[in-house]
């Protein structure tokens, strides 16, 4: 299969398009920076600013699929910055008229744990989803963008399938994203700031968030139409997050501790049970193991 992956320079893209070479797939790589990770895919990868419309013409033709990855990301960046979750808005429409445009019929969209909001559940699953309890900019992004997916579906036959991901983690990420900011500061002995002693969340360990995509392209017949939850399953408390980083790192770090922030998710562990029945995904790599590898990875490359 060819398949076009936007962010492809990003942490997830970067993984999913060198797994796709390597199972043999094709790979059309299209973001608006260059990928400094991997020359193999830098050299696949078209640079091109998806908010523009006009720049589309640049994309190479041929793509069987897209994966649409591109995104602000950050959640509270987005509450001190809202400007950035309408170039969420834009580049996803962008992306989804150029699947319409060339009749590209399957779909692939990144959205987030966050569109669940703080309902305080046990586990959340799919059908739990609701505007009022949209808590961000960012989370408007992915439950509109959700919306958006579903209406070319019906207005113009492109099959799609939602991945709300959680936390992915593991490598080729030097952002503020918590796991290598902490890995970072930790390696400078300095403070790790938490906000919220109790905030808990499901992170996902990067094989395993693009094995869930692969998955979902080699069966999107049977797949489509449909949302999925992909994480590991398991609570994790962003305290317990920073005391094994700095002991794997054998740091000095001190942990301070804030109240929560405005918009942010404060407690999220998936129902990945949809995701386990339909797809196959079944996830390996547990957060001990996880962080043991992310560690690793960060100590080699970064």
């Amino acid at each position: 299969m060819k398949v076009l992956v936007t962010g492809s320079s990003g942490t997830i893209g970067t993984r999913l398009a060198e797994t796709l070479l390597a199972k043999g797939h094709e790979v059309i790589g299209v973001d608006w920076v260059k990928n400094k990770w991997q020359p193999s895919i830098d050299a696949l990868t078209t640079v091109v600013d998806l908010r523009k419309k006009e720049e589309l013409a640049k994309i190479p033709d041929g793509a069987e699929a897209i994966v649409h990855l591109a995104a602000n990301a950050r959640v509270y960046e987005l509450v001190e910055h809202p400007d950035r979750a309408l170039d969420n808005f834009i580049t996803l429409f962008n992306a989804l008229e150029l699947a319409r445009t060339r009749g590209i019929k399957k779909f692939i969209f990144a959205s987030s744990r966050e569109s669940y909001g703080n309902i305080k559940a046990d586990k959340y699953a799919e059908d739990m989803v609701r505007v009022e309890h949209c808590e961000s900019p960012y989370t408007a992004s992915k439950v509109g963008g959700e919306a958006l997916v579903e209406s070319y579906r019906r207005c113009y036959g492109i099959d799609q399938i939602t991945f709300r991901f959680s936390n992915v983690y593991g490598m080729y990420d030097d952002s503020e994203r918590v796991v290598p900011l902490f890995i970072r500061k930790s390696r400078k002995n300095e403070p790790l700031h938490i906000f919220g002693k109790e905030k808990c969340l499901d992170f996902t360990y990067i094989d395993d968030c693009v094995g869930g995509i692969i998955l979902a392209l080699e069966k999107f017949d049977t797949a489509k139409n449909d949302t999925y939850n992909l994480a590991f399953g398991e609570g994790t408390t962003i305290v317990h997050l920073a005391e094994r980083i700095k002991a794997l790192l054998g740091s000095s770090s001190e942990l301070t501790i804030g109240e929560p922030r405005t918009g942010e998710v404060t407690r999220y562990i998936a129902d990945i049970s949809k995701a386990k029945r339909v797809l196959g995904y079944d996830p390996q790599t547990s957060f001990k193991k996880g962080i043991e590898k992310s560690v690793e990875w960060y100590n080699a490359h970064v």
